[in-house]
């Protein structure tokens, strides 16, 4: 699994011109779902978006987490960040999951960050034709792969 985790004082779904759901201070998180992700990896990068220290303490250092900040996160499937331009100019998105895997990963991800946060990840709805909002703070976008583990 792949994500995008954008740090955003607000962010928005709408669909077919209708606000879907909103989020004020937190995380926008972008989720892409590879065809041999696992349960595992879900959870893995779950715990990693809930930790991850990006918001300022009151030195303005980045050394707190969504939930010491007391922000929300906001996740949205998004095949596209399995691309692969390895070759010309259009991408292949062969190693993207299909619906069967990829809806359950995606789920997993957002119960467990759920869990962990102790508040309901917003969603986008997986498969839809999405307007995506936000203000990026910072600016400040993390990439993480589940499989490189860095």
């Amino acid at each position: 699994m792949r994500i995008v985790i954008q740090r955003v004082t607000h962010a928005s779904v709408s669909i077919g011109g209708e606000l879907h759901s909103s989020i004020g201070n937190g995380m926008m998180v972008l989720v892409g779902v590879e065809k041999d992700d696992t349960p595992d990896d879900a959870r893995w990068l779950a715990a990693k978006t809930v930790g991850l220290r990006i918001f300022n303490d009151t030195e303005g250092v980045m050394n707190r987490s969504v939930a010491d900040a007391g922000g929300e996160i906001l996740a949205v499937s998004q095949f596209t960040l399995m691309a692969s331009t390895r070759k010309g100019n259009r991408p292949s998105y062969i190693r993207a999951a299909g619906h069967e895997l990829a809806v359950p990963m995606y789920e997993l991800y957002c119960e467990e960050t759920t869990r962990l946060l102790g508040r309901p990840t917003m969603r986008g709805v997986f498969g839809a034709d999405m307007q995506v909002d936000l203000v990026n703070d910072g600016p400040v976008t993390i990439i993480i792969d589940s499989k490189l583990k860095e």
